[in-house]
């Protein structure tokens, strides 16, 4: 895609393992996905890594339940993943978000900057994805969970929030 694209692909994913994966390779590779309302799952099954083919295929999924906890299964690592070379194209795991903000640019009139910000990220350490392997991240407690200030002060959250009366929420 374009740059902005690119950009914000680099810091806006969720990924099981991220690398330059070929998925033509080979006719059994197949990226898969199934949303039963509950649980939306996303499998890459016997999947190739692009000219290192003989390293042997991958199978791994994620999986994006409703109640916001997310698990990533891994049935098939033929290689430690520290092994796997990120010159054309990054190697990772984890989670991250960001969003983008369109500035007016001082210099130039009538045009606007596009600034990215990466706001949040959870790195997996790659040296631990094994074959038969899995990660669970679940979603802490927040604010925005209550619907009265009661609830809230009740809570057992683990920061300040303060309650808004114009939204009659927690902030």
């Amino acid at each position: 895609g374009d740059v902005i694209h690119r950009m914000l692909t680099a810091t806006q994913y969720i990924a099981p393992l991220m690398a330059n994966f070929n998925p033509s390779y080979s006719r059994n590779s197949t990226v898969r996905y199934l949303d039963n309302g509950t649980v939306f799952v996303v499998q890459w099954d016997k999947v190739y890594l692009q000219g290192k083919e003989d390293m042997g295929s991958f199978t791994f999924q994620a999986a994006l339940h409703s109640s916001g906890r997310i698990v990533f299964g891994y049935k098939e690592i033929p290689v430690p993943v520290l092994q796997i070379s990120a010159s054309q194209h990054p190697v990772k795991a984890g989670l991250s978000d960001a969003f983008m903000v369109l500035n007016p640019a001082p210099d130039v009139p009538e045009s606007r900057r596009r600034t990215i910000y990466e706001y949040h990220r959870v790195e997996l350490d790659t040296s631990r994805i094994t074959s038969l392997s899995a990660v669970e991240f679940t979603p802490l407690p927040t604010c925005l969970q209550h619907q009265s200030c009661e609830m809230c002060v009740s809570s057992e959250l683990t920061f300040n929030c303060s309650w808004c009366h114009v939204l009659q929420r927690y902030l």
